[in-house]
């Protein structure tokens, strides 16, 4: 009997994954024949990015001034309290810039596009859609997944900033350190694989987001309960998702640039 339901769980894992994959696939194509809904492209970026950038701008700002606080005071204790900046650029923008803000937009926007999608399905809109001739993975999917990718992008560039902006404020303001020396360890020491890395991640990362929101919310079943779950399974694989794929793509950079 036990072994009967492993064999099942790993079955429906496998065929998920599957299924997963020829979704991804499906929507990514979409982008390369017509038509494409560059009307929906745009409203999904703005609420994606325009929409999200609040929480990004505040996340990365508060983020940025925790690491100031914390490293601060480690570095205090061997003397070293003038890399200051060094730290928080570096923390920034190889991985806390990134991964805070796939966290934040999966949070926000993952659960909306399986919640969203999934009422369609349950209502029978997507039913409709096809009825009259419409094709619901590139009217509803393919939009969303290129406005994802492309404003978590720039969303990450925004919490990189303004998580620089708020080491600068509690290293000037609360440690009374120099402002130009903080900014000028941040510079210095970047290099460009620290910067490809920060700005390679969001492309997997906006993907990944949009991808689960989208696939949890077209494969929902069960009624408005059923939309619950989807919701839920959405954030959470994305959420987890995200971390596993920052992991895959630090160790090759590392593997790449530090040989």
């Amino acid at each position: 009997m036990a072994f009967e339901k492993i064999d099942r769980t790993a079955k429906e894992l496998v065929y998920t994954v599957q299924d997963y994959c020829l979704f991804s696939l499906r929507a990514v194509l979409n982008l390369f024949s017509r038509p494409v809904y560059w009307a929906d492209v745009i409203l999904q970026s703005d609420i994606i990015g325009v929409g999200s950038a609040t929480i990004v701008i505040f996340a990365g700002f508060f983020t940025g001034s925790v690491l100031a606080v914390q490293s601060a005071a480690t570095l205090a204790a061997f003397g070293a309290t003038a890399v200051t900046g060094r730290f928080v650029a570096m923390s920034m923008i190889r991985e806390l810039g990134a991964v805070l803000t796939g966290i934040m937009v999966s949070g926000r926007n993952a659960s909306s596009m399986a919640s969203e999608l999934g009422s369609m399905v349950v209502t029978e809109q997507i039913d409709a859609m096809r009825s009259l001739g419409v094709d619901p993975m590139r009217k509803l999917v393919t939009p969303r997944i290129f406005a994802t990718v492309t404003m978590l992008f720039f969303l990450t560039i925004v919490a990189d900033f303004f998580g620089i902006l708020g080491g600068a404020a509690v290293t000037v303001f609360v440690n009374g350190q120099n402002g130009t020396q903080y900014f000028s360890m941040a510079y210095e020491y970047l290099r460009f694989p620290d910067i490809l890395q920060g700005l390679l991640k969001p492309i997997f990362f906006g993907f990944l987001i949009a991808s689960i929101g989208c696939y949890y919310g077209m494969r929902t079943t069960g009624g408005t309960q059923g939309v619950g779950k989807s919701t839920i399974q959405a954030v959470v694989w994305a959420s987890v998702m995200i971390i596993f794929t920052d992991l895959m793509i630090s160790m090759v950079m590392v593997t790449i640039f530090n040989r």
